[in-house]
């Protein structure tokens, strides 16, 4: 029998009633990303990518806010709300993005390019959003972009991301900050053509954050909400997905008959297509974090008053 780790000893059996009788305690609401285990998912009050959880963290009204996600998505929901307490399941829960674009050295590479108008990617930090002109995600990147007009445009953090928002909104003269998603760098080109050889009626649905090699034999590229949406609409019966497979629960729900394969990673010995930050949020750490208010995510006054700004302009032009 599995021994039961230290620090969940005192959580109940009965985890899922018992989440939901303290968030009713107090006056709280669950956000989950789609990468999220399914239990967490099927818990929460809202489930949605980037774009869709800060279009709700802006209009929540409550006293406690659970962010099961990582913690710039936390962060977020704290610029949005600050006078809510906003806890994390685990603090651990981080972004190779946002960790790979420090806000000294993103202060530095701004620097060297005067006049720039700064476009970040929302997966970064409240320090580099609080640099920032305007945020944009996955979803709505292209059209930030083109919001800009004929501006010079610094891109962070993510290349593979900036490289396809260059070639969609015609700007190819973006002036990108090299950072990249470890979960979407994972995916193999190689592997995946023969995946589609084994699969030819398949279609290959990808996320920008893919290299281009993916991409360019991909039959649909689009943010996680877009993949979702494309896995149900779509008349193929079999889907390769070249995205964190967190997204295969909420396609399942929506579509129950469709065959979903994953799309192959460079090493076929681990899931490393799998994101590790997402999947440190579990049921019992989300039951200790409304029980005990912690871990708490916290922003400095004035770095959350300046990153509202470039937020709130997003949400304005998204909406």
């Amino acid at each position: 029998m599995a021994q039961v780790q230290p620090e969940f000893q005192d959580v109940p059996d009965e985890i899922e009633e018992a989440i939901l009788d303290l968030k009713r305690e107090r006056n709280a609401v669950i956000l989950a990303h789609y990468y999220q285990e399914s239990e967490v998912q099927d818990l929460a009050d809202f489930v949605g990518d980037s774009l869709a959880l800060a279009q709700a963290a802006e209009k929540l009204e409550r006293d406690v806010i659970a962010f099961c996600g990582v913690h710039f998505m936390a962060e977020t929901a704290k610029i949005l709300n600050p006078e809510s307490t906003v806890v994390i399941p685990d603090m651990a829960a981080g972004c190779s993005l946002a960790d790979g674009c420090p806000p000294g050295e993103f202060r530095g590479f701004i620097d060297e390019h005067p006049g720039a108008k700064v476009l970040s990617y929302i997966n970064c930090s409240a320090e580099v959003k609080a640099m920032s002109d305007l945020i944009c995600t996955s979803s709505n990147a292209v059209k930030m972009t083109q919001s800009l007009g004929d501006h010079p445009i610094v891109f962070a953090p993510d290349r593979h991301l900036a490289r396809w928002v260059a070639a969609e909104a015609g700007r190819p003269d973006l002036i990108v900050w090299p950072g990249a998603c470890v979960v979407h760098e994972q995916f193999s080109a190689k592997r995946l053509a023969h995946l589609k050889v084994q699969h030819p009626d398949a279609e290959v649905l990808a996320h920008p954050e893919c290299d281009q090699a993916v991409l360019d034999q991909s039959d649909f590229i689009a943010s996680t909400t877009g993949i979702i949406q494309r896995a149900v609409d779509s008349p193929a019966q079999t889907l390769i997905i070249a995205t964190e497979d967190g997204v295969f629960h909420s396609i399942k729900q929506k579509a129950p008959d469709k065959v979903l394969i994953q799309a192959p990673g460079l090493d076929e010995s681990c899931a490393c297509n799998r994101c590790p930050y997402m999947r440190l949020n579990t049921l019992e750490k989300l039951y200790l974090c409304l029980r005990d208010l912690k871990p708490e995510v916290t922003v400095p006054e004035d770095i959350r008053v300046r990153a509202l700004q470039p937020i709130q302009r997003m949400l304005e032009l998204s909406a």
